[in-house]
């Protein structure tokens, strides 16, 4: 019997765009057993995992650690020695000023297996981002990186100032915000010119960010007249006077938008990013297997006698056909059969399968649904048969919790319809702490909804004071009966699509944002 090897996975999460992760460092992640993980980074990178991997919460924010240096190091060589895949989860790059080559050296010592994956450093992305290469060659032909939290009470500093200030074009501060006036002086002193341009950038490669621009004289009190607080890049150098024509990411039509997703999967919001939106998910709703197979079970060992298989959503289908093959049954038994499709998502869903959808309503809702079987003119693909429906035979696999119009319409037409239940969408088991905080700081400027549930989970999640939170939040929704679950809560709907679809919703914020500047 062979004793499973551990490994560690050292791995940089880039400075906060959840864009900014490399490809293997989220393989990293999807394969972790284990994720030891740091406050500075966008967590919103965890959602990325798909699996149930334990979380290690090692803080390590502005001095306020929720485990100390030691006891991270315990824990890593722990779960390594326990045979874990375990991924350490540092913000910007684990070997720039991230105290990642002292895990390394730890676990070396102790024989266990690890390997660095660079991530993307603060250092580089954040002037990146507010529009200043550190290097360009008609301003500077070189940088350098220094800590700016040395201890200022230190009587020989381990930086040889007189050398820096002059012998290199760009000087990169990190975590320099608190004693922005001890370096700007040292620099002073010790040879570089009080009017070289300097940038500030807070938050870089979030929606949050702000960039100052002053000079090496001025810079330290413009910080405190603004009140900018850590996390924040200083940039010293002639490169910083191109901002004003390389600033990009500020000008992004969608820059400072926040949007909150709160369905279980947040495809389809790649646009919003696209246009400078960070999307964060909190998913309010889980999708789970019904807690017994039963119904749906007969409906498929009785397939052949139904005229028409209907589906509601891409849950739907993927629950129906996961059990469907479970049951040993055969794609060609559906020979014969109708599918009908609500929305053009649900029947992409279908066509993953290799199969035709006969129908797909004009209107994505129930009321679409009956229409389309009541007024074939109303489709907009083939047409079903004769109607009325007397003798015809539905099957609708769909959630726990639905809408019983259109089975009910169904039956007063003279149809037979059954309705198993195919999946569950449950409360997940989870806290808003950190929601909860960005909501009362304004960090998150639009909430969407895709369901009743969906908000009215989110009430119960975030307590009391869900409603008062969204007050000052847009909110968008995808439908109707969404809108109403929202309005009887007393809280105002922004933004609604005329189609229930996730992409309608993104067109009608993105057109919501532009209006509202």
């Amino acid at each position: 019997m062979t004793t499973k090897k551990g490994i560690v996975y050292l791995v940089g999460a880039g400075p906060g765009d959840i864009g900014l992760l490399t490809v293997k460092g989220l393989r990293c992640l999807q394969k972790a057993e284990v994720v030891i993980y740091d406050f500075h980074l966008n967590a919103q990178i965890l959602n990325y995992i798909s699996h149930n991997a334990e979380f290690i919460y090692a803080g390590k924010r502005g001095g306020h650690h929720t485990m100390t240096q030691d006891e991270i190091n315990a824990a890593i060589v722990q779960k390594g020695k326990e045979g874990k895949i375990v991924c350490r989860l540092k913000g910007g790059d684990p070997f720039v000023f991230g105290r990642g080559g002292e895990e390394a050296q730890i676990l070396a010592k102790e024989g266990i297996a690890f390997e660095v994956v660079p991530g993307v450093s603060s250092s580089v992305a954040a002037p990146a981002y507010a529009g200043i290469p550190l290097t360009h060659r008609l301003y500077s032909s070189s940088f350098a990186v220094i800590p700016g939290y040395e201890d200022t009470t230190k009587e020989e500093s381990a930086i040889d100032w007189a050398k820096l200030a002059t012998g290199v074009g760009t000087l990169v501060f990190l975590m320099a915000v608190k004693n922005i006036d001890i370096l700007t002086e040292k620099l002073i002193e010790n040879g570089r010119s009080p009017d070289t341009p300097v940038a500030v950038v807070r938050w870089g490669t979030r929606p949050d960010q702000k960039t100052l621009i002053s000079t090496l004289k001025d810079i330290a009190a413009l910080v405190k007249e603004k009140d900018i607080r850590p996390p924040a890049v200083t940039v010293v150098g002639d490169v910083v006077t191109l901002r004003d024509e390389l600033n990009w990411y500020e000008k992004k039509p969608l820059f400072g938008h926040r949007v909150l997703t709160t369905r279980e999967h947040a495809g389809g919001f790649e646009p919003l990013e696209d246009l400078g939106a960070e999307v964060i998910q909190f998913s309010t709703v889980e999708i789970v297997p019904p807690e017994d197979w039963d119904e749906l079970d007969r409906g498929i060992d009785t397939i052949e006698s139904y005229d028409w298989l209907v589906f509601t959503s891409s849950n739907g289908v993927d629950y129906f056909f996961r059990r469907f093959f479970e049951r040993d049954r055969d794609i060609r038994e559906l020979k014969g059969l109708k599918i009908c499709a609500i929305g053009t998502k649900t029947a992409a869903s279908i066509k993953k399968f290799g199969i035709r959808v006969d129908l797909i309503p004009g209107t994505f809702n129930a009321e679409g649904l009956i229409e389309a079987f009541t007024d074939p003119q109303g489709a907009e693909s083939i047409k079903p048969g004769a109607l009325p429906l007397e003798g015809k035979k539905f099957l609708l696999p769909r959630a726990e919790v639905a809408r019983e119009i259109f089975p009910e319409k169904i039956r007063e037409l003279g149809g037979a319809i059954d309705v198993p239940v195919a999946y569950r969408a449950v409360k997940p088991e989870k806290h808003g702490k950190m929601l909860r905080r960005f909501l009362k700081e304004g960090r998150v400027t639009i909430a969407t909804f895709t369901s009743a549930a969906t908000f009215n989970n989110f009430r119960e999640i975030l307590g009391e004071d869900a409603d008062e939170l969204l007050r000052s939040v847009a909110i968008a929704v995808i439908g109707p009966v969404t809108a109403k679950a929202i309005e009887k809560a007393g809280l105002r709907v922004h933004i609604m699509p005329r189609e229930a679809t996730v992409e309608a919703m993104v067109d009608e914020i993105k057109a919501w944002v532009l209006k509202e500047r």
